[in-house]
């Protein structure tokens, strides 16, 4: 199938990124959100991030001018229904993004390809919702969308091979890498990443090492360049959270229990970057650790 016309559920981080990247790869893109503001804010953020990449010659003046005029917006979600491909970037609770798709569904053509950029949900249970589970996969992109070079599409266990084989298509036209993943909870990357996570904040939990001394052995003795918590507040420590807990609900098992300083630090509202605290506070001129 010929993808032409891409749909995007969510003006946050996430769905600026890809419509960022859509939108540079020739796609005609329409970007829905509930709030004019974040909408707004989202084509302001690409608009800073294509003059990024034009100061660094990576791309033309005239690639960043195409690439706004195929980007539109709107508030009804049903604006999306007679396109190609629909890609939900909403936030990762299950309930939210059954509710899109539920009301996505009566407008949909025959034809469209319904996809979820979730971190960790089921495909399977996601697709079920729907009246095309064969035409449905997780489509799931890397933060920040327009430097990271890897996608993770997972199949569920209705989709059909000419889904999957049109998804790689579009990802190789985007110019990034697919790697494929069975639908198990969080698939490879936040399988084997939100685990390191949590047990860098058990660490700190504990009391082996506070926030500096652990991002730092990390970076300096792993050579990673941002030290997990450091990361976590990068990610938005609701999101972490919210990863853990479908580990632990989905494969019941203790090693993936979220620690309590983890589900603190979201109780107080301290979210990372986002909310300008987290394990770092970011109101100063330099991030400070909050321990």
């Amino acid at each position: 199938m010929d993808i032409r016309t891409v749909g995007i559920v969510g003006a946050g981080q996430m769905g600026s990124g890809i419509a960022h990247v859509f939108a540079l790869a020739g796609y005609e893109v329409l970007m829905a959100d509930i709030s004019r503001e974040a909408l707004d804010g989202a084509v302001a953020s690409i608009e800073r991030n294509l003059d990024r990449q034009a100061s660094r010659g990576k791309i033309s003046d005239a690639d960043k001018a195409a690439a706004l005029s195929r980007i539109r917006t709107t508030l009804t979600l049903t604006d999306l229904g007679p396109l190609d491909l629909i890609i939900e970037a909403a936030t990762e609770r299950e309930t939210v993004k059954q509710a899109i798709f539920e009301d996505l569904r009566p407008h949909l053509k025959p034809h469209t390809i319904l996809t979820s950029n979730t971190s960790s949900i089921s495909i399977t249970r996601l697709a079920s919702r729907t009246d095309r589970p064969e035409k449905f996969m997780g489509f799931h992109f890397m933060n920040p969308v327009p430097v990271m070079q890897l996608v993770e599409l997972i199949r569920g266990i209705a989709t059909d091979e000419e889904t999957y084989r049109t998804l790689l298509g579009v990802v190789e036209r985007l110019g990034k890498t697919a790697a494929s993943a069975e639908d198990f909870p969080a698939f490879i990357v936040n399988r084997i990443l939100m685990p390191m996570i949590n047990e860098a904040v058990y660490t700190l939990y504990e009391g082996v090492g506070n926030v500096k001394s652990i991002d730092e052995s990390m970076k300096l003795g792993a050579n990673h360049p941002m030290g997990p918590l450091e990361l976590a507040d990068f990610i938005g420590l609701d999101t972490c959270l919210a990863i853990m807990n479908v580990l632990h609900e989905g494969l019941a098992d203790t090693k993936y229990r979220p620690c309590p300083l983890l589900t603190k630090y979201v109780e107080a509202g301290w979210l990372g970057r986002k909310t300008q605290r987290g394990f770092y506070d970011y109101r100063g001129p330099v991030p400070v650790p909050t321990r």
